[in-house]
């Protein structure tokens, strides 16, 4: 790397060669256009789901009588079943589009959300829960891949940094979701009939959303991939070290995202003494926190470069964490939600976008980055779990900054391989 010049020849590879050829930038392709807006609506519909059920989990855990480890171990069938989508999800990507998976996803997605919410309210039944949730994270999981796989290839075709703000459509989705589930439970609403209902304007959206997204490569072409082919380079993938690495990152963050999707409007409830309403809404400023990092980050990145921003808002992510589990009080805790939010919200979109730095290969690369980090989703919850049994969620919660801080080492892996290679 030439010195003096670290932020044009490094991290900022990319964005420097977006600002290179602004001026000259040619019309969007209405195509386009219209695909950037289907993935932000697939994105919004996707957490509008995923809020929407967190922010009912303590409703879900009253009415089946769970202790803290139970819930643990039932919220763990949801990340089960993502984590199995994820090593199938890239190819079922290249083979069908990115369309057309995620109106398939989408469907395994309503139906789990509308057993868990019938199998909770109406029929007590745990098992039924599980079933649900193993359905809504199978979809979820396999829907995550391709709507990032598509947001790729739109942040490429227009030219300039966008997938944080995919990313920050899913967070004002989870907003969304977070704010009608607290309303729900502050009326008494039960999860057998907000469920089913949120159900069907998940499903009715997202077809409509995926009808606006790109052709798919092989559709454009008339030609399909050999998928003996398509299996050697998946396998292949889990041998790049730099894909692992950011598989790696991106475990980190989406546990430090992850654990409080799981746990936070919990902790709340148990550790502050606040009612479940409430604790719907502190899940609602972290989302919010996520949102506003996430619409903001965009802006970042292209001018300090994906590492800088990364460090910085790790960081940020530590101390806000280590805030809302240590401050002693409610109203500085929910600073330190906030904190948390704005600091966990770039880490897994920068790394999809750094994974599908090069298009060709971005569904494979996708599927094993997500195969890792979706593997926090797993483990989370069950360790945290066990963890709140013992020393109570809210200081099980102390494990976030701890495994934020060594992270900081792997931020370096983001930049762009033809960056790398002048550093």
């Amino acid at each position: 790397m030439v010195v003096g010049q670290p932020r044009e020849e490094g991290d900022n590879a990319v964005s420097s060669t977006i600002n290179a050829s602004a001026v000259d930038r040619p019309v969007v392709p209405r195509a386009v256009l219209a695909a950037r807006t289907g993935v932000a609506v697939v994105f919004a519909l996707n957490g509008l789901a995923v809020g929407t059920w967190f922010s009912r989990v303590p409703a879900v855990r009253e009415a089946l009588g769970l202790s803290t480890g139970r819930l643990g171990l039932l919220l763990l069938t949801l990340s089960l079943g993502a984590v199995l989508a994820m090593p199938t999800a890239g190819l079922v990507t290249q083979r069908l589009g990115p369309a057309r998976t995620v109106a398939a996803s989408v469907l395994l997605v309503a139906f789990g959300t509308v057993v868990a919410g019938v199998s909770a309210s109406l029929l007590g039944s745990i098992a039924g829960v599980a079933v649900g949730l193993f359905a809504f994270g199978y979809g979820s999981g396999t829907c995550d891949v391709a709507m990032n796989v598509e947001g790729a290839a739109v942040e490429k075709r227009l030219g300039r940094t966008i997938m944080p703000r995919f990313h920050a459509a899913w967070s004002l989705g989870s907003v969304a979701g977070a704010g009608i589930g607290a309303g729900a439970a502050r009326l008494g609403v039960p999860v057998g009939a907000h469920l089913p209902a949120l159900a069907a304007v998940v499903l009715v959206g997202t077809l409509l959303g995926a009808r606006a997204f790109l052709p798919a490569p092989a559709e454009a072409e008339g030609t399909a991939a050999d998928p003996a082919s398509r299996r050697r380079a998946l396998l292949a993938t889990w041998r790049e070290p730099r894909t692992l690495l950011i598989g790696l990152l991106v475990l980190v963050m989406a546990f430090t995202e992850g654990s409080a999707n799981d746990w936070l409007a919990v902790a709340f409830v148990d550790g502050y003494g606040v009612s479940e309403a409430v604790g719907a809404t502190v899940f609602g400023v972290f989302v919010v926190g996520m949102t506003l990092g996430r619409t903001a980050g965009t802006i970042a990145i292209d001018r300090w470069g994906r590492v800088r921003v990364l460090f910085g808002t790790i960081g940020l992510a530590a101390a806000g964490a280590a805030l809302a589990v240590l401050a002693g009080s409610g109203p500085l805790a929910v600073v330190g939600v906030a904190l948390w939010g704005i600091g966990a919200s770039l880490g897994f979109p920068v790394g999809m976008s750094a994974a599908a730095d090069d298009e060709d290969r971005a569904p494979a690369r996708v599927s094993v980055v997500a195969v890792i980090g979706y593997t926090a989703f797993l483990g989370g919850p069950p360790l945290l779990g066990f963890l709140g049994d013992h020393l109570g969620i809210l200081h099980a919660l102390g494990v976030v900054p701890l495994l934020l801080l060594p992270t900081l080492a792997l931020v370096p892996v983001l930049r762009p391989p033809a960056a790398t290679s002048q550093d």
